[in-house]
C-alpha cells in the first residue's frame, strides 16, 4: 500500500471523484491509503513524523526533480522489490519545513508551476495508476 500524507481543507466533491476514479483501479502494491491533515497541523505532524528505514518517502515540492512516468514506475518498482513502504507528502499552501525536505529520499517536481494540492490528489493518484500500468505491461501509458 502507499500512504499519501497531504495538507488541505476536506476535498470538495469533483476532488473525490477524481481521486477515486484512479482509486477505484489501483492493485496492491499500489493502492493508495490517504492521510489528511489541515494546513496547520501538517506541518507540525510532519515535523514530528518518524521517518523510517522501511518507507521509501516522496516528497511533492515544485522545487525538486523534474522525471518521467516511466521513471516514476521504476522509482516505485524498485521500493516495493525493496520491501519498502512508499510515503507521498503533498505540503499544505505553503509547502513544508526544509527538515522534511532533508529527510525525505526524493523530491519530485510535476512541473515548474504551482497547483493547489487538492488537484495534486488526483493528479498523484492518477500518475500512480499510470506507474501500474507501466510495471504490468498494460496500455494505459503509451508514448
Amino acid at each position: 500500500m502507499i500512504k499519501i500524507i497531504a495538507g488541505g481543507k476536506k476535498s470538495k466533491d469533483w476532488i473525490k471523484e477524481g481521486q477515486a476514479e484512479y482509486e477505484k483501479r489501483l492493485k496492491k502494491p499500489y493502492d493508495v491509503h490517504f492521510d489528511y491533515y489541515e494546513d496547520a497541523k501538517i506541518a507540525a505532524f510532519a515535523s514530528n513524523w518518524p521517518f523510517k528505514a522501511d518507507e521509501y518517502v516522496i516528497l511533492l515540492d515544485e522545487r525538486g526533480q523534474n522525471i518521467s512516468s516511466p521513471e516514476l514506475a521504476s522509482r516505485l518498482e524498485n521500493a516495493f522489490n525493496s520491501s519498502k513502504k512508499v510515503v507521498f507528502i503533498i505540503g499544505d499552501a505553503f509547502g513544508v519545513s526544509p527538515e522534511i525536505r532533508e529527510k525525505s529520499d526524493f523530491i519530485w517536481s510535476f512541473s515548474n508551476l504551482v497547483f493547489p494540492h487538492e488537484l495534486m490528489r488526483i493528479m498523484l493518484t492518477e500518475q500512480i495508476y499510470r506507474a501500474q500500468e507501466i510495471n504490468r505491461g498494460g496500455k494505459y501509458h503509451h508514448v
